[in-house]
């Protein structure tokens, strides 16, 4: 098994968990937030922004593990507000576009950010 810490260029996680953990050709990446390197005060203001950002720390994790967007199996995304979905499946779309994996969408209540997005993918 192996556990990423912190993957580069990345905030670090922010309690006793790993980025992402590879085990058995899976990698099960922990929820990631639009955050950068500053942290949670280095944020873009608007929520395309922080879609956009989410789900390229969420490639960087994946690639951390060895995989990429294209092999991710199942998608879990946690958003703030219903009026978010639209804006949320367009950017979706665009970084995942034919590759279509399963997905869960629901809205939360979340600390300090607009969405969280997590997801298992496959280790080639």
């Amino acid at each position: 098994m192996q556990r990423i810490a912190t993957a580069p260029g990345l905030p670090g996680a922010v309690g006793p968990f790993s980025q992402a953990v590879v085990a058995n050709g899976f990698v099960f990446a922990s929820g990631q937030i639009p955050a950068g390197q500053g942290g949670l005060d280095d944020q873009p203001e608007d929520f395309e922004g922080q879609v956009r950002r989410t789900l390229e720390n969420l490639r960087s994790v994946l690639a951390e593990a060895g995989s990429g967007l294209e092999h991710v199996v199942k998608c879990n995304g946690y958003l703030t507000a219903p009026e978010q979905l639209g804006p949320y499946n367009r950017l979706y779309a665009e970084f995942f576009g034919e590759h279509r994996p399963a997905r869960t969408t629901v809205c939360v209540s979340l600390w300090g950010v607009a969405l969280e997005i997590d997801c298992v993918a496959v280790v080639p």
